[in-house]
């Protein structure tokens, strides 16, 4: 998701409380985060997301293209799970036919994992949130980065019943050399995005879609959130954004690997 302040406070309060975690607001910019070059030295990853058995590496750069080719588009889904409104996103997604890439975190995954199950059982891919949310990752230390991705990598595994994370998205943007190698050497493709539709900013569904149908020319990953607030207008955003996208041409995909 992208980076913002106040308004996502309720992970502050809830995590923070649980891990000892400080949620600092920062203006830093997403895309500073997320231009930067992959550097050395390559990290290894010491800690195991049983059950979901051996990760293969994968490129560690930040992906936005779409396995659709140049008419794909990639919609991705932040924040959760949420019992009230990621039920919502997948009824949509599967009256639509769409297959989405949900951006878990691990507190989420570990108190809603039947909901985890339901997005693998509709098709969907995982993606490694990190566990806590923290915005200012790229402030931490190596140690605390690799805990908050290699622990969420497995409990959202565990939440899946077995199904691992394939990309890692860092809370926003907030990418280092050290946490895209990280991730990808466990598996998981650095995950950007083109569109940020910021509808955790709530500023109407019309908005919502105006951001979509302006910008989906910057590129084709899309992004949407289901938790960390009301999500009722980014539901009835994507009610009208679905169908528009398939109008103008394009094949809704993942993000390449």
């Amino acid at each position: 998701m992208a980076r913002h302040g106040g308004g996502r406070g309720w992970y502050g309060k809830v995590v923070g409380a649980a891990l000892g975690v400080t949620v600092l607001a920062v203006g830093a910019s997403v895309w500073t985060a997320q231009a930067g070059v992959v550097g050395d030295p390559s990290p290894r990853a010491t800690a195991s997301a049983a059950p979901g058995g051996a990760a293969e590496p994968v490129a560690a750069t930040i992906v936005h293209a779409s396995d659709q080719g140049a008419r794909g588009v990639n919609i991705t889904v932040d924040d959760g799970p949420d019992p009230a409104w990621t039920p919502q996103v997948l009824d949509l997604l599967r009256e639509y036919g769409v297959k989405a890439t949900f951006c878990v975190t691990g507190t989420q995954a570990q108190a809603h994992p039947d909901l985890v199950k339901e997005v693998v059982a509709a098709g969907h891919r995982l993606c490694d949130h990190t566990v806590s949310h923290d915005t200012t990752m790229d402030r931490k230390s190596e140690a605390y980065q690799k805990k908050e991705i290699l622990d969420a990598e497995r409990m959202i595994t565990e939440a899946s019943g077995g199904v691992r994370p394939m990309y890692y998205r860092a809370p926003g943007g907030a990418f280092t050399p050290y946490s895209r190698e990280l991730a990808a050497s466990r598996g998981m493709r650095p995950l950007g995005w083109n569109v940020d539709t910021k509808d955790f900013e709530q500023p109407g569904a019309d908005a919502i879609v105006a951001t979509v149908e302006r910008e989906i020319a910057n590129g084709p990953t899309i992004l949407f959130h289901d938790a960390g607030g009301d999500r009722a207008q980014t539901v009835d955003a994507l009610r009208r954004v679905l169908p528009w996208l398939e109008e103008q041409g394009y094949s809704f995909g993942f993000p390449v690997r």
